[in-house]
């Protein structure tokens, strides 16, 4: 476990590391990459699944455009909270209005990029 937890750090970093030299995305560009994983069906909404969706996210949020930078963040922030073995309730209820807009604010400019 704690290898694994070593291996997803590290490549956490790396790929933070990588996005600070990527250039940004189109708003339709980071639209599209978000579809392409959360249609996937890998994606569920047991612990695991949340802290993939959570890691794959990560990435698309560093390149992403700006207005969606920070909506991808809130979307992090509460699956990360979630997926702990004990969750804050407290945190995850603060967090859940960002991650209810944010998604809200995804719906709204996906849905117009089409």
């Amino acid at each position: 476990m704690k290898k694994t937890l070593s291996v997803l750090i590290a490549a956490g970093t790396l790929l933070g590391a990588a996005a600070c030299s990527a250039p940004q995305m189109t708003s339709e560009e980071t639209c599209s990459r978000v579809k392409a994983i959360t249609t996937s069906p890998t994606s569920s909404s047991d612990k695991f699944g949340m802290t993939r969706l959570a890691n794959q996210i990560r990435p698309i949020e560093a390149t992403a455009s700006e207005e969606l930078q920070d909506p991808l963040q809130s979307i992090v922030d509460y699956l990360d909270e979630a997926a702990k073995k004990e969750p804050d309730t407290a945190k995850l209820d603060e967090l859940k209005a960002g991650y209810t807009a944010a998604g809200q604010k995804l719906s709204q400019t996906c849905g117009a990029a089409q």
